[in-house]
């Protein structure tokens, strides 16, 4: 009876035993797994691109290669500019001659012309006064008509307007140019000084530089190739700063309000933990970021971009590696 009894309650420990078991193996397949939300790492990017178009005629960068601001990266090729240049530097000396014409006046030989003119002017007027003053008294005298006398008053008149003619010109030759225009020649020497400052600007952006420290993570033309205006060139990633970005439905944000650290954890690093701190949360378009949180008697969450910021630097971090938050 005694063993009877004995194996009875080795049959209930065992049963018992069993049962516990599977509640056991029941909690941890039912227990909620932690949930986790996966983010990506961002960082500025800078494109560098051309002001004036041209031919890719040296790639001094590569792909992947680490540059600072400053450094020169490419070369453009424009025969357009160059030409500009040309047409510049010729409306300079132009200009240039014009203003020197008018600064220093008539020649030596343009003033002695113009006086003989003058005075040539003057022994023609004094010879036609004398032929008046001869023709006046024979009409008075009633010995020629009217019509010879005004014909001979109309040519001495001639003669006088002609002489003062003459003699403007001779001064105007004596003292040289107005200044007015002296001043507008002037102005145009600036005008051409001008357009070869502003063509040389163009040169100098033939040579492209980086604009900040970073990587070098595209390069869209090749050697040779032409690129219009304004295209980019190159593409300059700023290592020094850089971000992560999530996606969270807005019923998961607790803890990731602006100024919230976060700690996460980056599986391309080894699993390595970086604390960030919120600085960024807006809602995202709603026609693509709306989703039910239950299948019926419940609301419709929206997205929001959640940004945080590392709180020290991270050896090895870069733009693209998955970031996930266990929450």
């Amino acid at each position: 009876m005694g063993k009877k009894n004995y194996n009875l309650l080795i049959g209930v420990s065992a049963l018992v035993g069993i049962v516990l078991l599977i509640a056991l193996v029941g909690y941890l397949v039912s227990k909620p797994k932690p949930e986790i939300i996966q983010g990506e790492v961002e960082a500025e990017e800078y494109r560098i691109s051309c002001m004036v178009p041209g031919h890719v005629t040296e790639i001094y960068a590569r792909e992947g290669q680490t540059v600072h601001r400053g450094d020169t990266v490419a070369f453009i090729d424009s025969p357009q500019v160059r030409a500009k240049l040309a047409q510049a530097q010729a409306a300079r000396s132009a200009a240039s001659a014009q203003s020197a014409k008018a600064q220093s006046g008539a020649r030596k030989e343009q003033i002695a012309g113009a006086y003989q003119l003058w005075q040539q002017a003057l022994v023609q007027e004094d010879v036609m006064k004398k032929s008046l003053d001869r023709v006046q008294s024979l009409y008075e005298q009633k010995v020629i008509s009217a019509q010879k006398y005004d014909e001979t008053k109309a040519k001495y008149d001639a003669a006088v307007a002609q002489a003062a003619a003459a003699k403007s010109q001779y001064v105007m030759a004596l003292e040289g140019a107005r200044a007015e225009d002296k001043d507008a020649a002037a102005a145009l020497v600036l005008q051409a000084e001008g357009a070869i400052q502003e063509v040389n600007s163009y040169l100098a952006e033939l040579y492209l530089v980086s604009p900040v420290d970073g990587v070098i993570s595209d390069i869209y033309p090749k050697r040779g190739e032409l690129v219009g205006e304004g295209a980019p060139v190159m593409t300059v990633t700023d290592l020094d700063d850089i971000w992560f970005t999530f996606n969270v439905r807005e019923d998961r944000l607790h803890g990731m309000n602006v100024g919230d650290e976060l700690t996460l954890t980056v599986p391309a690093l080894d699993g390595v933990r970086v604390r960030a701190k919120v600085d960024y949360l807006s809602v995202r378009d709603s026609y693509a970021t709306w989703k039910a949180t239950k299948e019926t008697d419940a609301y419709d969450a929206k997205t929001f971009e959640v940004r945080a910021v590392p709180c020290e630097n991270v050896k090895g971090l870069r733009p693209g590696m998955t970031v996930l938050i266990e929450k």
